[in-house]
């Protein structure tokens, strides 16, 4: 009776690790189907950064350069004022960020440790904002810059960003509310107020949400065409998402080596900062901590 029972119990097990293991086949086999979806495509554009024009319309097409040709970068770069419009795009991402992670870290503190009259009626209201579509808003935006002088400056695509956005409020708020209220009221019996509270115990503390922030918002800035091509109509000040697109309607379909490469050189910057702060950017999005408050 033992012996049929341990054996019986052993091939419980037995099937249970086979049925584990052909689970985490099937999910490993999806996840590097979906991995390929995004790898091929951009291993295609690399590719064809390297190739010469003869090459990429060969028939059937090569996966692999035969030939690197890394001058082709050197070619674009030079081609196209691209350093100007690296440093404009810089400055927008740059401001954008700072404004982005000031505005919203403050007022996602308000919401979250401050109470006041209205509190949970005026949340509601900065998060129904989100199922606004931003074209509804895209005229009446123009005609305010416009007649406020500030078309054709970097103003509509920087000063919008201390105005606070509202699902980075919510995502701050939600983070703040995991942070003990002990540690606040701590502060207040030392004296502190709410602005030192906020600059020397939130912020610090809610690191990984105001990275995930920032990414955010260098990410949305860095790739903005939309908003620079109304937005901007001096050369002096363009983009690189702008050079881009007039460096595709000037080169034509002669030159997609030059074009490829060009789009690696804008596509560069987000994909390493998002590789050296991805560790930030899971735990800031995790915001499963912050739902108990």
């Amino acid at each position: 009776m033992n012996a049929a029972a341990t054996v019986r119990q052993g091939s419980y097990f037995q099937n249970r690790r086979r049925r584990e293991t052909v689970k985490k086949t099937v999910v490993f086999l999806v996840l590097f189907a979906v991995g390929l979806l995004f790898v091929v495509p951009f291993w295609w554009m690399i590719s064809t950064s390297l190739k010469s024009m003869d090459e990429i319309m060969q028939y059937p097409p090569s996966f692999f350069p035969k030939q690197w040709r890394f001058h082709n970068y050197v070619e674009t770069w030079t081609s196209v004022d691209f350093t100007r419009y690296t440093l404009n795009t810089l400055f927008i991402s740059c401001v954008g960020v700072c404004a982005h992670v000031l505005s919203n870290s403050f007022v996602a503190y308000g919401f979250a440790k401050i109470r006041f009259p209205g509190r949970s009626a005026l949340f509601t209201i900065v998060l129904s904002t989100m199922i606004i579509p931003g074209f509804v808003t895209l005229i009446p935006q123009y005609i305010l810059f416009s007649k406020l002088h500030w078309v054709g400056t970097y103003l509509p695509l920087t000063v919008p960003g201390f105005f606070g956005n509202a699902f980075q409020i919510f995502l701050l708020r939600q983070f703040y509310l995991g942070i003990p209220n002990d540690l606040i009221e701590a502060a207040k019996i030392d004296g502190a107020s709410h602005f030192l509270i906020w600059r020397r115990i939130m912020i610090p503390l809610a690191q990984p949400a105001i990275v995930t922030i920032a990414i955010m918002t260098f990410t949305g800035a860095w790739n903005d065409f939309l908003g620079s091509i109304i937005y901007l109509n001096n050369e002096e000040h363009y983009t690189l998402q702008i050079a881009l697109q007039a460096f595709k309607v000037s080169s034509g379909l002669n030159q997609w080596h030059y074009l490829m490469a060009g789009s690696v050189i804008v596509l560069v910057p987000v994909v390493a900062l998002f590789f050296i702060f991805q560790r930030y950017f899971i735990e800031g999005m995790n915001i499963s901590a912050g739902t108990k408050g």
